[in-house]
């Protein structure tokens, strides 16, 4: 039997002995599956923290969105009424601009209530038609004693007819009401205006033609019967 040479074992030895190499695509392979496994991992946070980020931002849209619309609702306030009254409809606009205050307490007023049923107390022909639920004349008592009604008329600067106003009364319990049906000296003087008829002024009209006693008060029944406000 041939004999090995101890540099031929030496040789064969070390090759037994050493690692084995590895192959230039095994490692282009799991450093390819390792940048895919780091890219999916940051792709995902991304999508994650993007979606909680847009639910949150979609919910306070549309908590600012309802807030916006009950804040728009809260201050829209009503510039017109609706007097439905024993002869008819009259529309009455009201001067939210030029009376805010006065038009807030009548507003108010309507919102409970108060005027659902407000008799006509008082119907002065050529001059004014007056709701209250007290008996007394109010603000019109004074132009109409001692024959002061026909000289103001007659010799007073020109008014607006048709205006709706209130008694300067610092009772705040009591809201009278003045329809004029002609024009008024020193109304202002008189009343706090705060709206006009835009409509209905032959139903004005046509309480104002009502029969009346010697203290100006309808002989059969009439009022208002509900205010609407638009």
């Amino acid at each position: 039997m041939a004999r090995i040479k101890p540099q031929a074992l030496l040789i064969q030895s070390k090759k037994k002995k050493g690692p084995s190499r590895i192959s230039a695509t095994t490692i282009v392979l799991c450093t390819s599956i390792v940048a895919l496994i780091i890219l999916l991992f940051s792709t995902y946070r991304h999508w994650s923290r993007r979606s909680t980020g847009d639910q949150t931002g979609t919910s306070q849209s549309v908590f600012e969105d309802a807030n916006a619309f009950i804040d728009s609702k809260k201050y829209v306030i009503p510039g017109y009424a609706i007097l439905n009254t024993s002869k008819g409809h009259i529309v009455v606009e009201l001067f939210k601009d030029g009376s805010p205050q006065i038009v807030d307490k009548f507003i108010d007023l309507c919102q409970k209530g108060y005027f659902k049923g407000m008799p006509f107390n008082h119907v002065i022909k050529n001059f004014v038609i007056h709701g209250a639920y007290s008996e007394g004349l109010g603000a019109a008592e004074d132009w109409t004693s001692k024959g002061k009604l026909h000289d103001w008329l007659a010799t007073s600067p020109k008014h607006e007819a048709f205006m709706l106003g209130t008694s300067k009364t610092r009772d705040r319990k009591v809201f009278e009401l003045y329809i004029t049906t002609a024009p008024i000296p020193d109304l202002n003087d008189k009343l706090l205006v705060f709206g006009r008829v835009i409509k209905g002024g032959d139903v004005v009209q046509g309480i104002e033609d009502v029969d009346t006693d010697e203290h100006y008060q309808p002989k059969s029944p009439m009022g208002i019967i509900n205010v609407t406000l638009v």
